[in-house]
């Protein structure tokens, strides 16, 4: 059904990504499908990453890294995920590699929405409302 699947997954939430992570090996086409998992390292304002240790992203990088890996592992999944590490705004990040991989499915988990997310919009939502492929919201 699916041939180039895209998941970010947020390291926070971690029972969200599982669920969007088995998904999305549920939902592969055949063997030969493409599964990528993304995080996105926030991007901390200059002002602030002057008082942060020096290797402050190289730490978080790792974190990530491992992380996507242990998502990876979970199984039932194709052979070979693509694990990518981002730095900056999770929505525009998550649509410019689905725009650049040629994407047919988003999955992303999305957590019930505070008073915040009205005001503001979540993640999830951004995504729905600006991605050129189809969007599964995980709930």
């Amino acid at each position: 059904m699916y041939k180039n699947i895209l998941v970010p997954i947020d390291l926070a939430q971690p029972a969200g990504g599982s669920e969007a992570v088995a998904l999305a090996g549920r939902l592969c086409e055949s063997s030969d499908a493409k599964i990528r998992l993304l995080y996105v390292i926030p991007e901390v304002p200059k002002f602030v990453t002057a008082e942060l240790p020096s290797d402050s992203y190289d730490k978080a990088r790792a974190f990530a890294e491992a992380g996507l890996r242990r998502f990876a592992d979970q199984g039932n999944l194709p052979p070979e995920v693509e694990k990518i590490v981002r730095v900056g705004h999770p929505y525009p990040e998550i649509l410019a590699i689905a725009k650049d991989s040629g994407t047919d499915l988003i999955i992303v988990a999305s957590h019930k929405p505070g008073l915040g997310d009205y005001f503001l919009g979540s993640v999830a939502a951004k995504v729905v409302r600006h991605a050129q492929c189809s969007v599964l919201v995980q709930r």
